[in-house]
């Protein structure tokens, strides 16, 4: 009980007894009395001012944290807007917008994010001609592409054989088109002249203590590696690795033989190998046909997925794509909102990256997945969601059900 109640209480009992006192005093005592009014007064005098209770004051609540973090996002096959794809485009009353115009029935706003392999360089002015391109496969993009490339995806892989089409410098000035337009990009066209990696951030979702919801950023390692005429070497896909004990970290390969539907020996050994230096996931792209996935180590392998945006339009093969779709949720909540306050350092700087995760005492975040297969179809120069039909059959040739099976083991 406070100080302050006890003296209310106190002044209370006094004045009672006084009034008791007054109530039954002696009929015909000598001792001059005061009246009660004035016992009162001078009781209250004594006792000083009257207090009242005053409440506790409520503790502060502790500020919400993150309780549950998902994110789903949709990797892509080649896309490719240059040769007779810029024909069409220009032939048309849309222009740069023409090949993106059915890009909404495959719903992005149930992603989070978008990723896909950007298969040339973008040098503005090229007048290299689409025959011209055809018979060397020396490609290049106009730039007047990226800004709808912008709009759809928020990261793409260079790590591929036609980024350096137009040179060192050529490839140099695709990175620079890249982040003027806005998008993240990794991998370079020679696993020897690297980096072959960078800290992408993609945006998830975050769940809240008191109920509410906010996108935060996950920095992830993504890895781009141009396979076609030289395959990385051990000490090259130790840079998976060196980003794979920092952040999760995924692997997009560019490489194998074309138009076939399963992938050689060398490949196979080639992907699991980056599974072995702590790729979460492959993701394999460059025969423009659909070929096999496995699962190894726990993890899924997809070998190539086709086509998903290109000029190719003589075979079925050609014109049909897999998009894998890809759930993920952070095992460690709690640890994300510390990661995503330092996740542009991470883009920008992957040293100051690691700095900035020592000073903090973060661990890496560990992620569960989930994953899924769509399909697509370019043919009659426009891409779409494949058929019930179409979708069966990229699923077979992916040998999906097995791989999927393999996976929950």
């Amino acid at each position: 009980m406070s100080t302050k109640l006890r003296i209310s209480l106190g002044t209370l009992a006094a004045v009672l007894l006084v009034a008791l006192g007054w109530l039954v005093s002696p009929i015909g005592s000598s001792a001059p009395s005061a009246g009660p009014q004035a016992q009162l007064a001078e009781l209250a005098a004594e006792a000083g001012p009257t207090a009242t209770a005053e409440p506790e004051p409520s503790p502060t609540p502790p500020p919400p944290t993150v309780v549950d973090a998902s994110a789903r996002y949709l990797f892509f096959g080649d896309i490719f807007f240059g040769r007779y794809i810029n024909d069409w485009s220009m032939a048309s009353p849309l222009g740069y917008d023409y090949p993106f115009q059915n890009l909404a029935e495959f719903q992005p706003q149930n992603y989070n994010a978008w990723v896909a392999n950007f298969e040339c360089p973008t040098v503005a002015g090229d007048t290299t001609s689409s025959a011209e391109m055809e018979r060397t496969l020396e490609f290049n993009c106009d730039p007047g592409y990226l800004p709808n490339v912008a709009k759809w995806y928020t990261a793409v892989s260079l790590g591929n054989n036609h980024t350096d089409n137009r040179g060192w410098d050529g490839f140099a000035t695709t990175q620079e088109e890249m982040t003027a337009n806005g998008i993240q990009y990794f991998g370079s066209p020679d696993p020897e002249n690297g980096p072959n990696c960078n800290v992408v951030v993609l945006p998830i979702t975050a769940k809240w203590s008191d109920g509410t919801s906010e996108e935060l950023s996950l920095p992830l390692g993504f890895c781009g590696w141009d396979g076609v005429f030289k395959n990385p070497t051990a000490s090259q896909l130790a840079e998976i690795t060196e980003y794979a004990a920092l952040l999760p970290t995924i692997s997009y390969p560019h490489s194998g033989a074309e138009n076939v539907a399963t992938p050689d020996q060398i490949k196979t050994t080639l992907y699991r190998d980056m599974i072995d230096a702590g790729a979460e996931m492959v993701i394999g792209n460059h025969p423009h046909w659909i070929q096999t996935t496995e699962a190894y180590q726990g993890k899924l392998i997809v070998h190539s997925m086709g086509n998903f945006i290109f000029d190719q339009q003589r075979t079925m093969e050609q014109t049909r794509s897999a998009m894998i779709d890809v759930r993920l949720t952070v095992d460690d909540p709690a640890a994300l909102e510390a990661w995503s306050d330092i996740a542009e350092q991470c883009r920008q700087d992957f040293e100051g990256c690691k700095q900035a995760a020592r000073q903090a005492g973060l661990a890496r975040l560990t992620l569960s997945y989930t994953f899924d297969a769509l399909g697509s179809n370019d043919a009659d120069k426009l891409v779409k969601p494949a058929t019930e039909a179409e979708l069966a059959d990229i699923k077979a040739r992916l040998q999906w059900d097995s791989t999927m099976a393999g996976l929950a083991d």
